[in-house]
């Protein structure tokens, strides 16, 4: 009988078609949509922030993010922002500087009960101040969340 119930749980796990759909669940970059290549700027660093999740990311993109110092544009952002860091609408407005038409920027805020946390609606008021569409919300670690939005141009493709 136990046999059985072990089989039965067997049969239905999700089983991957290739690595690529398997590396896309386990590899928390590469499921935020982050490519081989692509420049990623860093922004809001400290030392509370998520070192797996970076790692992840520069292993998927092939090569270090780049801080705030980068003088060119990127293909992504990722904002590190906790509640005592100022105005969110003004940091994502910042943000959209540094990235190119069409790039994501990856909004990452302590998660509920956190130092720092930041309400949901504050996240969805500033991103549609900011011209910005959420496209995805995430779990990325155990004391990050992150919200996935797009830049206009970005947006519009995806309809």
């Amino acid at each position: 009988m136990a046999e059985d119930i072990y089989q039965d749980m067997i049969r239905r796990q999700p089983v991957s078609a290739t690595a690529d759909h398997a590396e896309e669940r386990t590899n928390p970059a590469a499921r935020l949509g982050f490519q081989p290549e692509q420049v990623v700027q860093e922004i809001g660093f400290d030392d509370d922030v998520d070192q797996e999740l970076r790692e992840a990311i520069e292993e998927v993109i092939g090569s270090e993010l780049v801080d705030e110092e980068y003088d060119d544009v990127a293909d992504a952002v990722v904002l590190w922002f906790r509640d005592e860091d100022g105005d969110l609408t003004d940091a994502l407005v910042d943000a959209t500087t540094y990235v190119e038409e069409g790039g994501t920027i990856l909004l990452l805020t302590p998660k509920t009960g956190r130092d720092g946390y930041v309400e949901p609606s504050d996240i969805s008021e500033a991103a549609t101040t900011a011209g910005l569409s959420q496209t995805k919300s995430v779990s990325v670690g155990k004391d990050w969340s992150g919200s996935r939005l797009a830049t206009p141009k970005a947006a519009k493709s995806k309809r």
